[in-house]
């Protein structure tokens, strides 16, 4: 006889950490399966840690109204866990007089999306605010902030456990088949021992590897699964004290928001990341990019001194869109696009799904409630 379940939440990144605490939340007996050794080891641990405000994502698309949502809601979920966060703001610059232009857009478009905080600076403005940077103009977002990603983690996984919910680490979702009551699921333990159990409800936030767990569900669509693009991203660290206050960002170009200045929670500053298109999964840094890395850095921060940015991390974002096309929106599969009972899927979660993850949560348990 097979284990009981309520709920089966496949994937323990942010996001699927987010959607068992908010099912749990709901009175939902919750399992969330991890095939890693630790949560949140591949994309959520590999980002920016940047709190957005939205906005850049087109106005009524689920990428601006959960960043906008999710924002508050992780603002508040971070003061009340006392996790550690910052609303430093942040600038998005126009290094020249062209760009200015790009910049206004952008304004309306948070505008439109909910955003109502935004204020267009001069350069003295700017300056004035950041004394080592160069612009000729900056979009000023006050909302705009970062978060430790690994404790906001650490506070859902605590939450989940908190209300009966358990995450079993090193166990690897391996096939499901629609049932009676719900799926049939078999999972793989590290000693590589078959486990099965039975559940009435599977959420499929797999990150990176969602359209394999898709595509090992009996029944699955699959012309309902799009295809995964990989984009490979690295950041750079920087020597010395951090320059700036806020973070600060150049436009945004199609594939990304572009080459920008963050901080941690710590004081360490990072540039990045850039864009790669990559057809398998690969974190290494190339440590010879860091000459394109400054010349692309010095557009607003001159002063960068040659020899300064370190090799640091890379992460890969699981995008649903081919390289030159317009940014993919988030999709989020109930029964009523794939016809299976008791299945969601999550596809093309990349940012702002950390900012949008308490959001995505709360919109995953209303379609299994």
């Amino acid at each position: 006889m097979a284990d009981s379940v309520e709920v089966v939440v496949v994937g323990a990144g942010v996001v699927g950490l987010a959607v068992a605490k908010c099912l749990a939340d709901a009175g939902r007996e919750v399992l969330v399966l991890e095939k890693e050794d630790r949560i949140g080891s591949e994309t959520s641990a590999r980002n920016s840690e940047v709190i957005h405000a939205g906005l850049y994502y087109p106005p009524g698309s689920k990428k601006a109204s959960f960043c906008v949502e999710g924002k508050e809601a992780l603002y508040r979920y971070c003061a009340e866990r006392g996790i550690p966060h910052r609303q430093c703001g942040k600038l998005i610059v126009a290094a020249e007089t062209s760009e200015i232009a790009n910049l206004e857009e952008i304004r309306a478009n948070g505008v439109a999306s909910g955003v109502h905080d935004l204020t267009m600076i001069d350069a003295n403005t700017a300056t004035g605010l950041e004394p080592k940077l160069q612009c000729v103009a900056a979009l000023l977002s006050p909302s705009t902030g970062i978060v430790d990603s690994h404790q906001y983690m650490l506070a859902l996984e605590g939450d989940i456990g908190a209300q009966g919910g358990v995450v079993a680490l090193q166990t690897a979702f391996i096939r499901a088949q629609p049932s009676t009551a719900g799926f049939f699921i078999t999972a793989q333990t590290a000693k590589k021992e078959e486990v099965s159990l039975t559940c009435s409800a599977l959420i499929n936030a797999g990150g990176l590897h969602a359209q394999a767990i898709a595509q090992s569900i009996t029944n699955m669509p699959t012309a309902m699964i799009p295809r995964r693009y990989l984009a490979k991203g690295i950041y750079f660290t920087l020597s010395g004290a951090a320059p700036f206050e806020r973070l600060i960002y150049p436009l945004p170009t199609t594939a990304s928001l572009g080459l920008h200045y963050s901080v941690d929670i710590g004081g360490q500053a990072r540039f990045g990341p850039d864009v790669e298109w990559i057809d398998s999964i690969d974190y290494e840094v190339d440590a010879n990019r860091a000459d394109r890395f400054e010349d692309s850095i010095r557009r607003y921060y001159p002063a960068l001194k040659p020899g300064s940015l370190q090799p640091g991390y890379a992460g890969v974002r699981p995008k649903i869109v081919p390289p030159g096309a317009p940014a993919g929106d988030f999709v989020i599969q109930g029964s009523r696009t794939h016809g299976l009972s008791g299945l969601v899927n999550l596809f093309g979660i990349e940012s702002p799904g950390l900012t949008s993850s308490l959001a995505i949560g709360r919109a995953v348990a209303a379609l299994v409630s």
